[in-house]
């Protein structure tokens, strides 16, 4: 039988705290169809002529740029969050990756937060071929207490934007229902990170299968949502205890993304 697939990606944040140059490695050794670059600290995912020369010498495309708009990545290229958008897209552009991922401003960004939607509108204009894909995000809980840190909320669709990114680790620390998540996103759906959660209060980033989520019945209605972009393998394995047992997780992830997404083509 023949099966046609959407590409599965693993994001180089899958390796941490391997550098991203470790990314690039297993993504080859292991067989995944590209890379997700994570902007942070580390130099190399910084630097378009680094990443290219990964792409060559590992024979793997970047397809996805993650923009350094995690709490720990705000001094990455510039304080400014429209200069660090816009070279993240530069560096997409470069790398010939078709989405950049960004996450919904910080409640303390107000003049970002105020423009973030007409600035995405000018951006897509400046950088054609591009989607801004927005992320769902999750609010943080505590002893009988919610905080959300992202404004206007941590739930992009409530905004509306041309290009999604749906989290599934997010859905479970948000308790999200992940299906009608996608079902709102519909056609803006962009693109997928696939990792797992219980519904603890905190982003888990499991390998799927391991926790709770829908993953499989996520992955396997794609093809029937028209989805045309990548899902990328966003999982943590920060406390394997030796790189055989990260390579493992990671070979458990990309095996759960192709089985649930295959389908028969007549």
């Amino acid at each position: 039988m023949v099966s046609r697939q959407v590409p599965v990606l693993l994001s180089t944040s899958s390796v941490f705290p391997e550098p991203t140059a470790a990314g690039f490695e297993m993504a080859a050794q292991l067989g995944y169809d590209g890379v997700e670059v994570m902007v942070w600290s580390d130099a190399v995912s910084q630097d378009a002529g680094a990443l290219a020369g990964l792409v060559k010498h590992y024979g793997v495309p970047v397809r996805s740029v993650h923009a350094p708009c995690l709490m720990v990545t705000q001094r990455v290229w510039s304080p400014d969050p429209w200069v660090r958008l816009r070279m993240a897209a530069e560096l997409a552009r470069t790398l010939e990756a078709d989405v950049v991922v960004v996450h919904p401003p910080f409640a303390w960004q107000r003049d970002y937060a105020r423009t973030f939607s007409s600035g995405l509108l000018r951006l897509g204009r400046e950088f054609p071929g591009i989607r801004f894909a927005v992320e769902n995000m999750f609010p943080l809980r505590g002893v009988g207490r919610e905080f959300v840190p992202y404004a206007p909320g941590w739930d992009p669709t409530l905004t509306g934007f041309d290009a999604y990114t749906l989290d599934l680790s997010h859905c479970a620390a948000s308790r999200t229902d992940v299906i009608a998540l996608a079902d709102t996103m519909a056609g803006n759906l962009a693109h997928v990170h696939l990792g797992d959660g219980s519904g603890k209060a905190r982003d888990e980033h499991l390998v799927p299968g391991r926790g709770t989520m829908p993953c499989a019945q996520l992955l396997a209605s794609l093809d029937a949502r028209g989805f045309t972009g990548a899902v990328a393998v966003e999982v943590g394995t920060r406390k394997a205890g030796s790189r055989s047992e990260r390579e493992a997780d990671l070979a458990e992830s990309l095996r759960f993304a192709r089985q649930h997404l295959a389908v028969p083509v007549a």
